[in-house]
């Protein structure tokens, strides 16, 4: 009888042990949705040339902003050790308003474009590996860059700052991003979670425009320095193999 009785208890503390378990050689997939907030600001409008002659002209307290966006949203995870996991967060690119600011306000949205920002994070778990709740902090970095950039305001096409059809491209960089966040595991294999990021990043919008002037069309380069600093959530539920 004592020999089932150990048995028994040995059975039942190994099905605990395991589970909520998220350990070493565990793969994890999640998926649910992004939304990212700008915490941004801008360096001023500055003509770079116009006509293949440098002029370097600031238009001081114009400016532009980037609104907030959501998309659908998947990482692929790894636990390299019973605390310590590697993962990939993707999402399909969502599309942001480009907003003027400054004396440039009112012509509120200015245009649009599509943001791509895939990141790699190394996320270090608390609590023990059978715990159901998992706090993590985390560290990565990720490419940010823009598609499909776009200047759709007539009105700021055809103003002083322009005045011409006009094209717009952004350059790319790479970025930190600074992740906290939490899963709460419901079985061994199901979890859901939260997390949140910070990424400290800036973007230069170049724009070239075929300037209509009384001598003919010149063409016209400007830039503006658009500093995103964006804030992301994600709200998930994942599965663990």
């Amino acid at each position: 009888m004592k020999l089932k009785q150990a048995l028994a208890a040995v059975a039942a503390l190994a099905c605990m042990s395991g589970a909520y378990a998220q350990t070493a050689n565990t793969f994890y997939v999640t998926t649910g949705w992004f939304h990212f907030s700008p915490q941004d600001s801008s360096d001023a409008l500055k003509i770079d040339n116009v006509g293949g002659t440098t002029v370097n002209q600031s238009f001081p307290g114009t400016g532009a902003g980037i609104s907030s966006s959501d998309t659908f949203g998947l990482s692929l995870g790894y636990f390299i050790t019973d605390h310590l996991a590697t993962e990939v967060e993707l999402g399909v690119p969502p599309k942001f308003d480009l907003n003027g600011e400054g004396s440039l306000g009112a012509y509120g949205k200015l245009g649009s474009a599509r943001l791509w920002s895939p990141a790699l994070l190394f996320k270090y778990y608390f609590n023990k590996p059978d715990a159901k709740f998992h706090p993590y902090m985390g560290i990565g970095v990720t490419h940010v860059s823009f598609s499909d950039a776009k200047i759709t305001n007539s009105n700021f096409i055809n103003s002083a700052a322009l005045g011409g059809p006009t094209s717009v491209s952004t350059d790319s960089s790479w970025a930190p991003v600074f992740n906290v966040g939490f899963n709460y595991n419901f079985t061994k294999h199901w979890f859901a979670g939260f997390s949140l990021s910070y990424i400290p990043v800036s973007v230069i919008a170049t724009l070239n425009t075929q300037k209509q002037t009384q001598v003919g069309v010149i063409s016209q380069k400007a830039e503006a320095k658009i500093h995103l600093n964006p804030l992301v959530t994600y709200l998930k539920v994942g599965y663990m193999f």
